[in-house]
């Protein structure tokens, strides 16, 4: 019978629970602040945004080294040396923490890669649907676990509404540029992770209550949705209220199940303060 762990990277926003419960190792990604550079998940997102603020800089990220890798790695094949490691990677078009993975894999035969095309709470899923399929079926080989994976990927619809595209600019991820400075227009962009980059799509006015609204209804307006459950992230400084507003709303529409994240340093870095946003999947 096959053993499997299932690594990521930290900025898909696995819960510490989440880990615990399905053996799910995070590889910390980097974040730097001026001329300091900290693992992701060693410091909260309220003091990166602190330490910028004070500096006058943006946040940077970094992904994963092939040390970052093979110190992951060498732990778990001498702690578990029969088990099987699946790398379910961060978007490889975004960092180079998969190409840093395959590296890493090289004379260590028992580590296997696929790109999720995914980041952030999309990785997360993925990574945890992956661990739930292992778990249904044990006997699986990694070539059967990775074709689950692929089939699920082609079905997850991701994400967010940032308040301010300023984070996005600064750290190069937004593909296309026509939005940035739409703030200034009190507008809000919907950021849609496809084919694993950070497109802006659809512009929303008017609050930011009204604008995740919108948002939530044009995720949904592609169709054959599962609303068996719905994933919903935020950033430090989206308030209560709006969280509690947005639970109901996706509820009122028909979502049974309605979890909630908020997301790490390397995601923050990206979207800034006070974003939302949501991964949904349509049926098989």
């Amino acid at each position: 019978m096959a053993k499997y762990v299932i690594v990521v990277e930290s900025g898909s926003d696995v819960t510490p629970e989440l880990c615990e419960r399905y053996g799910i190792v995070p590889v910390p990604m980097h974040v730097t602040m001026g001329d300091e550079t900290v693992d992701d998940g060693s410091i909260d997102p309220i003091e990166i945004y602190a330490r910028c603020n004070e500096m006058g800089v943006m946040p940077k990220t970094s992904g994963c080294s092939p040390a970052d890798f093979e110190a992951v790695y060498d732990r778990i094949h001498a702690e578990q040396p029969d088990a099987t490691i699946l790398h379910l990677a961060y978007s490889e078009v975004t960092t180079c923490s998969h190409q840093s993975s395959k590296i890493a894999a090289a004379g260590r035969d028992y580590v296997h890669s696929m790109d999720t095309r995914f980041v952030s709470i999309g990785q997360s899923l993925i990574a945890v649907e992956a661990a739930k399929y292992i778990e249904a079926h044990p006997d699986a080989t990694v070539e059967e676990i990775f074709a689950f994976v692929e089939n699920l990927a082609d079905r997850v619809l991701l994400g967010f509404v940032p308040t301010d595209l300023a984070f996005l600019k600064a750290g190069g991820r937004l593909t296309n540029v026509a939005f940035v400075g739409a703030h200034l227009l009190k507008i809000k962009p919907c950021i849609e992770v496809t084919g694993g980059k950070f497109v802006a799509t659809k512009k929303f006015r008017g609050s930011m209550l009204k604008a995740s609204k919108a948002f939530i209804d044009h995720m949904v307006s592609f169709g054959n949705i599962d609303f068996s459950s719905i994933g919903l992230a935020y950033s430090v400084g989206l308030s209560e209220e709006l969280r509690a507003d947005m639970e109901a709303y996706a509820r009122e529409l028909g979502f049974e199940e309605v979890t909630w994240r908020q997301v790490g340093g390397v995601i923050s870095s990206h979207c800034g303060p006070t974003a939302f946003g949501a991964v949904l999947t349509q049926k098989a």
